[in-house]
């Protein structure tokens, strides 16, 4: 596996060129199956709409606490997050036993009040919660979910390619994404031992997309157990494979454990873009990731079932009453 993080440039494959699919797409691969990270430019997501992005990331995180707790974490997990009220308590890459320390928004996909998921009841598809006194603050952050979740949708041709199947064959699990949006504040506070910005972890999606700011703190774990600095580069995205990939390979793509470290001295705001399927979307081993020596390694689960677990596992959004 490799000890370096692989740039992959976008651009050739989104314009079109001839070959450029397959290209980018062996480029996917090696990181996948390797390292489990790559960063990406050429990504087409406008630079401006990246930075009111992260300026409302602090415009929020700058209101009173009590303002921000009157958005408090829903059941659909949607909402305010208080610092201190979460970590990955499921993680197997580390005995996290400590909060983490960041504060966090939540929101998932816009519905309409006409929505059919939307007016089911079901878990994850209910209404997000917005602040009345930041105008502007939903249109920018509807826009950037808008752009990630429509670059996302463009490199589903590369994953199916990179792993021998036809471009759009992952095209109708994600035609319409279930994605989770975290719009999150690091300040720079001292950490107990074993207490982290984020704790170790892998996250439970199928691909991850971060806009890298050149404030660090995000690390991966190499193979070795060492942590790797996840370099900046600017107008990029840090990309990872998350669970629901892990498992729909067979384990052949990489859903590498990473973490991120609190601050020094100033504050840290990041906008991950939690990218899976439908959530009525089977999540059973692809036809070209078993062989009669590796048969599937994991049973068929829906995508909302494991949500379910893992975020009853992870995060109660009960805890958030008490969050003072």
């Amino acid at each position: 596996m490799a000890d370096v993080i692989p740039v992959i440039d976008l651009g050739p494959h989104l314009a079109g060129r001839p070959g450029a699919l397959r290209a980018v797409a062996a480029e996917l691969r090696n990181a996948l199956e390797g390292v489990g990270f790559f960063i990406v430019v050429g990504h087409g997501v406008p630079r401006e709409l990246i930075e009111r992005t992260f300026a409302e990331a602090r415009r929020f995180h700058a209101q009173p606490y009590e303002a921000k707790m009157a958005l408090r974490m829903n059941e659909h997990n949607n909402g305010y997050m208080a610092m201190g009220r979460y970590a990955v308590w499921t993680s197997d890459v580390n005995a996290n036993d400590k909060p983490d320390l960041n504060e966090a928004f939540f929101i998932k996909r816009e519905r309409g009040p006409g929505d059919p998921l939307g007016r089911s009841g079901r878990r994850f598809v209910g209404p997000n919660v917005w602040p009345d006194d930041l105008p502007g603050f939903r249109e920018t952050v509807l826009a950037y979910t808008d752009a990630v979740d429509a670059l996302g949708r463009r490199l589903l041709p590369v994953c199916a390619v990179a792993l021998e199947l036809a471009p759009d064959y992952f095209d109708r699990a994600f035609a319409e994404s279930q994605f989770s949006f975290r719009l999150s504040h690091y300040p720079p506070v001292a950490a107990e031992p074993n207490q982290f910005g984020i704790a170790p972890h892998t996250d439970a999606n199928f691909l991850t997309f971060l806009a890298q700011t050149e404030v660090p703190g995000l690390q991966l774990r190499l193979p070795s157990g060492a942590w790797l600095d996840v370099p900046y580069v600017p107008d990029s995205y840090a990309v990872n494979a998350g669970d629901m990939m892990y498992r729909w390979t067979n384990g052949r793509f990489t859903s590498t454990p990473h973490r991120a470290l609190p601050p020094v001295g100033r504050h840290r705001y990041a906008i991950p873009f939690f990218l899976g399927p439908h959530i009525d979307t089977v999540i059973a081993c692809l036809p070209t990731c078993q062989t009669a020596d590796d048969t599937a390694r994991f049973p068929p689960i829906t995508y909302e079932e494991y949500l379910r677990w893992w975020y009853d596992a992870n995060y109660n959004a009960a805890v958030q009453a008490d969050a003072r």
